[in-house]
């Protein structure tokens, strides 16, 4: 069995694709394609080879049912227009084998929202195994290109590709080089900056990153639970009040291993959570009770792109602040135009940072290298096993 693509034997195969098509949609619009166009060379590199695929993926968290919202239907259509051929959807969900063995070389069909089906995400092995097989019996190799689901122990991600001849995707193999690249001798200084919500999210990559980071930026809603940490106040901003101890210990460790920790010294504030919210800067000594923070403020924004400017090496996941409100967007595109100035490598660690980074104007190129899986990313750097890559042998 084969972990190299090129090396997979495809022509006149059906070929099972793993891909990552989880897009954001509004009003069953998709927003952000980013990672329908990031699976595109795997995609034509198969057909290219006389292979014909079967595309599986997910799309949100349906738990077990066929939820219309959760429907792969405007996948498909932007897939088509991408690839500029028709690509086959069924309006049922995956037991689609019939259709997937009539496929011709050349041809392309997209099963449903694999989580429409319980055993995809089942914890039960033997569930998994079940509709593992199913799976397998349409095709006669499987190829893993969807990084944002290899954290996941799921059967068309973990189970599947065991039962067949497997090679992991070009996408997979590309994001496995640039996270080793950040993880194995990176190039120094190295700078992570993290943003987002919740400090829960990003403990675990905190704690293994003080081992490896010259720098570490913190923005996002997840700097309240810092800053309440050092005895601040921070009005009605989102807390985290259980991981304050977490985050005592992590301020004192980033200072015993000379980390150069950054935290915000001026704060973007409003009474509510809302668009048209009057936004107001504050020094992070002075929030006000009834105000919470939305935005990290434009000194600490040039502050910390000013750190990053003297980094080889930048890592940066989550944003600063509520980005799709205009005036709470500032911190987000400041840190996104100095990643585009890092004279080394600047990685942009997927989710909510790669769709901020599109929404704000900046193209894909003008980064390193644009993630397509925030929370697989983040558990690589952690250090955890991920299923998906162990079942490709990587």
């Amino acid at each position: 069995m084969s972990s190299s693509l090129t090396g997979l034997e495809i022509a006149g195969k059906r070929v099972f694709l793993r891909c990552d098509l989880n897009v954001p949609l509004k009003d069953g619009v998709i927003t952000d394609d980013g990672r329908i166009r990031a699976s595109l060379p795997t995609i034509k590199f198969l057909l290219a080879g006389g292979a014909s695929i079967v595309i599986g993926a997910h799309l949100g968290r349906p738990k077990g049912e066929a939820k219309p919202e959760f429907s792969l239907a405007p996948v498909a259509k932007r897939l088509s227009e991408l690839l500029n051929t028709p690509v086959e959807f069924p309006a049922v969900s995956a037991g689609e084998a019939a259709k997937a063995k009539a496929l011709t070389p050349g041809q392309v069909l997209l099963l449903e929202n694999l989580r429409f089906n319980a055993a995809e995400t089942s914890k039960d092995d033997k569930d998994r195994a079940v509709f593992a097989k199913e799976l397998a019996s349409m095709v006669d190799a499987y190829v893993g290109d969807g990084f944002g689901a290899v954290h996941r122990k799921h059967a068309s991600v973990f189970d599947l590709p065991q039962l067949l001849p497997h090679a992991a995707g070009f996408l997979v193999d590309a994001e496995v080089e640039v996270l080793k690249q950040l993880t194995q001798n990176p190039q120094r200084p190295y700078g992570v900056v993290l943003g987002g919500a919740k400090v829960s999210d990003k403990i675990g990559v905190i704690s293994n990153l003080l081992e490896k980071v010259d720098l570490l930026a913190i923005g996002g809603g997840m700097v309240f639970t810092f800053l309440a940490a050092q005895g601040k106040g921070i009005g009605s901003s989102l807390v985290e009040t259980d991981l304050i101890p977490t985050v005592k210990e992590i301020i004192a460790r980033a200072e015993a291993k000379g980390v150069s920790l950054h935290l915000p010294t001026d704060i973007v504030v409003a009474p509510k959570f809302a668009a048209d919210a009057p936004a107001t800067i504050v020094s992070v000594d002075a929030i006000p009770a009834d105000q919470m923070g939305l935005d990290i403020g434009p000194d600490s924004a040039k502050e910390f792109a000013s750190a990053i400017a003297g980094c080889k090496t930048v890592f940066w996941n989550g944003p600063m602040g509520v980005f799709e409100y205009s005036a709470f967007a500032n911190g987000t595109k400041v840190i996104a135009e100095a990643l585009t100035k890092v004279s080394g490598i600047s990685v942009v660690g997927g989710g909510d940072s790669a769709a901020a980074v599109r929404a704000l104007g900046f193209a894909d190129s003008d980064f390193g290298y644009i993630s397509t899986g925030g929370g697989a990313a983040l558990e690589y750097l952690e250090g955890k096993e991920l299923p998906g890559l162990q079942a490709l042998g990587l």
